[in-house]
């Protein structure tokens, strides 16, 4: 009788060197991360080592560790900080308690107050603290502070090792995750609130009753976006953030971190700028439309920010910044996806409520939709609308969507602008080792209503009468440094006088000759395209011998490579087709049509729910080996191919004079319309030179990302100027499978 391999841990008892060398290793890092048998076997170990048995008259001696079963304890105790520390963390903006966990208190293991004085063994979280083992008082010091501050961490349910254990170095021996910043660094965090909070007065004075959605209660997020454009581009070379926000705190942030100026929002704001030539372009409200521009860091480099126009459908840009991101990687062919980053801000409410976030999330690490990681800040006000937390969700916090591609989650205090600046640095150092998703829990609040004239003690009357009597974080922020004597009362007032006389300066400007607000939407890429149109004929002619050769390419592929017989014969026989000019059914003629755009050097990018093999059976652009499951695209093999990012590619020449062909991306997507289609569409407004295409399984399935088609592709160019190429393809079935599958209803597109 046979049986089948089991996977099977060592055991202790076998002796293997090797295993036994690697996981004392680990437990030197960390004992919490081993099995109990493991880690006792590595007490006993160690106990062993020091020459004491553990037969002391004074067990509670303080001149040596613990028993094991003691030691075990606080290993239990540390890492049910890890764990639970969160939970208690002094992360409410209003100073609030939060109950603090049976598991981490001291007598729930337990100890007494005898044992505090008693040393244990802690793994990595002594080392900043010289040579373990450590008093048990100073080991609850350490863990309090590290996990129960002002910034409250999430990463125990991610199961890499290698990721848990260097997020626990980083967290545990930098200063208990707290930040050491220079007094200079302090100062320009200080600046940085500074524009943030006297952006917001001047237009509430400059403009009082308009709606502007501001920052105010949120202002930590300025220096936070601006710490991440400097490290960025400082640190890591990274030449582009493509940014996505909704409406609160947009112009706060176009202005002070992405660059628009003062005057170009000023003329905005006085409605000074007929940016419209057409009669049916319609414009949108100043805190949708999006903007980039070149910032400089302090370093000396420089980075360009992007931000995306969004509408009012909150989270529905986040799947655009993606794919727009996702396709600025691939023009600038960077396959570490380490040059070009997206970031998307999310409000609370919305961050949880919108399902496109769980799509979008779903999508992060696939193939054919990876950016090698977002940084996800969600500006935490505690509030949407008029809705509290008891009301917007069932869940703990509004970041646990994250957890389902066990991505860290930072929850940090916004009236900690030290701790949120340190943790922004974490995230994105994070996000460039591990290429993967981060998200940043910004909590804070929103000192005014929705917005500026909405009464939001009418619902929130507790909650608002702790907001109106808060000092802002500025202030608070300013005194604390002037008590450090970092700053002098008048150093904080130079500042305010600046910046206050700079758009004061800005204003009188924009009144006396206005600034065009809308950047050019044929920036860069389109140069050279317009939307003009015509009925004029265009020639769509192929050359025979060029049908011949995207024909042939389609009825081949390597010899180790085995297809599904079906397959075999149908490709070979709409192979020959073309040679023997029969007839050519609509598979066919999109697949030769598609070949003729890839010999020309345009990329195609196809993506949809079964894209690679069609829904009804017909496109067999994939091929799947019957044995291996390996893949394979024959059209990619017409001729020799150029290479992505480089001048070898759209249209270039090989040294025999044939122009090298494109290359055809075509990718299975998830059970998604609504984020997928975001994303193609985001991946065309950076792409015009290449043939973007969404399919619907059926025609009909389109209605699932109507969202897309009604605030985006429909109307972009009306509201924000901008220009997409995305192409829809909705096929029918008109099999007998009911209206569903046989009506795309062309009249959602008018």
């Amino acid at each position: 009788m046979t049986h089948s391999p089991r996977p099977a841990r060592p055991a202790v008892n076998a002796w293997n060197a090797e295993f036994l060398e690697q996981q004392y290793a680990l437990y030197q890092q960390d004992p919490a991360q081993l099995p109990d048998d493991l880690r006792s076997f590595f007490m006993g170990f160690e106990l062993a080592q020091s020459g004491d048995l553990g037969l002391s008259t004074a067990p509670n001696s303080t001149d040596s560790p613990a028993n094991g079963a003691t030691q075990s304890a606080v290993d239990h105790l540390i890492n049910a900080y890890r764990r639970l520390g969160h939970l208690c963390a002094e992360i409410d903006p209003f100073g609030r308690e939060r109950e603090t966990p049976q598991a981490l208190l001291p007598s729930y293991h337990g100890f007494n107050e005898a044992n505090l004085d008693q040393p244990f063994h802690t793994g990595t979280l002594g080392k900043q603290h010289g040579e373990s083992p450590i008093p048990l008082r100073d080991i609850i010091s350490i863990l309090d502070d590290t996990y129960c501050r002002t910034i409250g961490v999430e990463i125990d349910y991610i199961t890499d090792i290698d990721e848990r254990l260097w997020l626990k170095e980083r967290i545990e021996t930098q200063a208990r995750n707290r930040p050491n910043y220079d007094p200079a660094y302090r100062k320009h965090i200080l600046e940085q609130l500074h524009r943030a909070e006297l952006w917001e007065k001047f237009c509430a004075k400059r403009y009082p009753g308009v709606k502007r959605f501001s920052l105010e209660g949120g202002e930590t997020l300025i220096p936070m976006l601006n710490r991440l454009a400097n490290s960025a581009a400082d640190d890591y070379q990274v030449s582009e953030l493509v940014m996505g926000m909704s409406h609160r705190g947009r112009l706060n942030v176009l202005t002070n971190i992405v660059g628009k100026t003062y005057e170009q929002i000023f003329t905005e704001f006085e409605d000074a700028w007929d940016e419209f030539e057409t009669e049916n372009a319609s414009g949108d409200v100043k805190y949708h439309r999006g903007y980039s521009a070149e910032h400089e860091t302090t370093g000396g480099n420089k980075i360009w920010l992007a931000m995306a126009s969004n509408p009012s459908h909150l989270e529905a840009v986040g799947p655009v910044a993606l794919g727009r991101t996702r396709a600025k990687q691939r023009l600038k062919g960077d396959t570490e996806r380490s040059k070009v980053i997206p970031v998307v801000m999310h409000g609370d409410a919305a961050f949880i409520g919108q399902g496109v976030v769980a799509e979008t999330f779903n999508i992060a690490n696939l193939k054919g939709y990876t950016v090698g990681g977002t940084l996800h800040i969600v500006v935490n006000n505690l509030i949407g609308f008029t809705t509290g937390p008891s009301d917007a969700r069932s869940s703990r916090y509004c970041t646990d969507f994250a957890k389902q591609i066990e991505a860290p989650v930072f929850h940090v205090n916004g009236e900690d602008p030290e701790a949120a600046v340190h943790v922004m640095q974490l995230a994105l150092d994070y996000r460039m080792r591990f290429k993967k998703d981060v998200v940043i829990d910004l909590v804070c609040y929103r000192r005014h209503g929705h917005n500026e004239t909405d009464e939001a003690a009418f619902t929130q009357p507790q909650l608002y009468a702790e907001i109106k009597k808060k000092p802002s974080v500025l202030k608070t922020y300013a005194e604390h440094l002037q008590e450090a004597g970092v700053i002098t009362a008048q150093g904080v007032k130079d500042i305010q006088v600046s910046l206050e006389a700079a758009m004061d300066e800005a204003l009188t400007r924009a009144r006396e000759k206005p600034v065009d607000p809308t950047p050019d939407p044929g920036h860069r890429r389109w140069v050279g395209l317009t939307n003009d149109w015509s009925f004029d004929a265009v020639g769509t002619s192929v050359q025979k011998d060029e049908l011949l050769a995207i024909s042939e390419a389609f009825g081949k592929w390597p010899e180790d490579f085995e297809p599904h017989p079906k397959v075999v014969k149908l490709s070979q026989q709409r192979s020959q087709a073309v040679a023997d000019d029969k007839p050519i059914d609509w598979a066919l003629a999109e697949q030769l049509a598609i070949g003729s755009i890839l010999t020309e050097g345009t990329i195609v990018r196809m993506s949809g729910q079964d894209s690679g093999r069609g829904t009804f059976s017909q496109r067999h652009a994939v091929l799947t080996d019957k044995n291996t499951s390996e893949r394979y695209v024959p059209l990619n093999y017409i001729r020799e191919q150029g290479v992505p990012g480089t001048a070898q590619e759209v249209g270039s020449v090989n040294e025999q004079g044939d122009i090298r062909q494109a290359k055809y991306c075509v990718y299975d997507s998830p059970l998604s319309e609504f984020a997928v289609l975001g994303f193609e569409y985001g991946f065309s407004l950076a792409s015009p030179n290449m043939l973007t295409i969404w399919e619907a399984q059926f025609g009909d399935f389109c209605n699932g990302a109507q969202v897309i088609i009604d605030q985006f592709i429909a109307s972009a160019e009306a509201k924000w100027q901008r220009w997409s190429g995305i192409t829809l393809l909705l096929p029918h079935g008109y099999e007998g499978q009911g209206p569903e599958h046989s009506s795309a209803r062309l009249e959602r597109f008018l």
